[in-house]
């Protein structure tokens, strides 16, 4: 009972907010329209809802309040989204919010977060056993929090230089992961639902072999993989509310914080939300050496060539939850040690089917002001 009322008390709340809340967007404007909002990356021609990270938001607000304990770490969570959700509003509203202020609000976010001491004080030495290693990289764990600074600022404070650096850019990185990989109905709730069910039977696998602390950041995971199910009703094809920027988001930062604190899986993270990375990494560097920015959209993700070999949405979006539990189970299968070879193997293979993709036709010209 102590997961499954969290669990289903965020379902619930997610189903009754978000009816709540098309009506609030299409009141203030706060929708998609094609006609008005042009978007190199859209593949609707309905004028749909936005802001659902408002229900999403309010899910998860009000059902960690009623059954997690508010500790420093939860504070610096619930204000993190509470950033993303304000932000993610205004971008619903103006036409065009500058993708770079946008990042700059998403590491201000991060930083919220690793100010509440979510840290990654060390990572599983993915190298261990390989021959000729010089320490400490022959070492079991690779260990970041050896630089410590302290300061003087209303209080003692210290700051554990590359645990919160690693923390804060794998933070940032995962959101736009997720953020780019909405671009089709059900496709990033659908992701997100699986990443959390995954990464909270990490926490409930270490509660059980002693790590009490690990009870909370399980109801944490599960509860927001109820919120991602109730949600996934609603924006399952065709959708009638779109989780737009700070739907995506807020999951997304709940996600990356949920994987540090189940004990700094990082990498079983990484293999989840293998697609969506493979995906992530492919249009980065596409965009970097076509000569532009990779905050700038276009329509080359995978999503968008799978619509052009005649996918549906449904098909495009199980494709992706399928793939997220098949290697959600690997992940919970296999050995720390063999994860690292794992994620190589995975993300050469779709690499090279994006690329090939890729290769059956010419990605689109024009570019817009929003990136995704």
């Amino acid at each position: 009972m102590d997961l499954i009322l969290p669990t289903i008390t965020s379902f619930i709340v997610t189903i009754l907010s978000t009816p709540i809340v098309i009506k609030l967007a299409k009141k203030y404007g706060l929708v998609d329209d094609p006609s008005t909002r042009p978007h190199p990356a859209h593949v609707q021609r309905r004028v749909i809802p936005r802001a659902g990270g408002m229900a999403i938001y309010i899910a998860i607000l009000a059902t960690s309040l009623i059954f997690l304990p508010l500790d420093q770490k939860l504070v610096g969570i619930l204000a993190g989204i509470t950033l993303l959700l304000i932000m993610g509003l205004l971008d619903d509203k103006l036409k065009e919010f500058n993708p770079y202020k946008r990042l700059t609000l998403l590491f201000l976010a991060a930083l919220i977060a690793v100010g509440s001491g979510i840290g990654v004080p060390f990572i599983n030495n993915p190298f261990l056993g390989l021959p000729f290693l010089p320490p400490p990289f022959n070492d079991s764990l690779l260990r970041l929090d050896q630089i410590v600074l302290s300061f003087e600022m209303l209080g003692p404070h210290q700051i554990i230089l590359l645990a919160d650096i690693f923390a804060i850019l794998w933070i940032v990185t995962l959101t736009q992961v997720i953020n780019w990989s909405k671009g089709v109905d059900g496709q990033m709730p659908g992701i997100t639902l699986v990443a959390a069910l995954v990464l909270g039977l990490i926490s409930l696998k270490f509660y059980f072999q002693g790590d009490s602390s690990q009870l909370n950041n399980a109801k944490l995971a599960f509860l927001v993989a109820g919120t991602s199910a109730g949600f996934l009703i609603f924006n399952w094809y065709p959708s009638k509310i779109m989780p737009a920027f700070s739907g995506s988001t807020i999951l997304a930062f709940m996600l990356a914080t949920l994987s540090i604190l189940s004990t700094a899986k990082v990498a079983t993270a990484i293999l989840v939300l293998a697609v969506p990375m493979a995906d992530f990494v492919y249009t980065f560097f596409r965009r970097i050496l076509s000569g532009r920015s990779p905050v700038w959209n276009d329509r080359g993700h995978l999503h968008h060539r799978l619509l052009d070999l005649g996918w549906s949405h449904q098909k495009i979006s199980l494709f992706y939850i399928f793939g997220s539990a098949m290697f959600g189970m690997v992940a919970l299968l296999v050995s720390t040690e063999s994860k690292f070879f794992v994620i190589i193997s995975v993300a050469a293979i779709f690499l090279g089917f994006i690329i090939w993709l890729n290769s059956l036709g010419g990605l689109s010209k024009p570019h817009g002001p929003n990136n995704g």
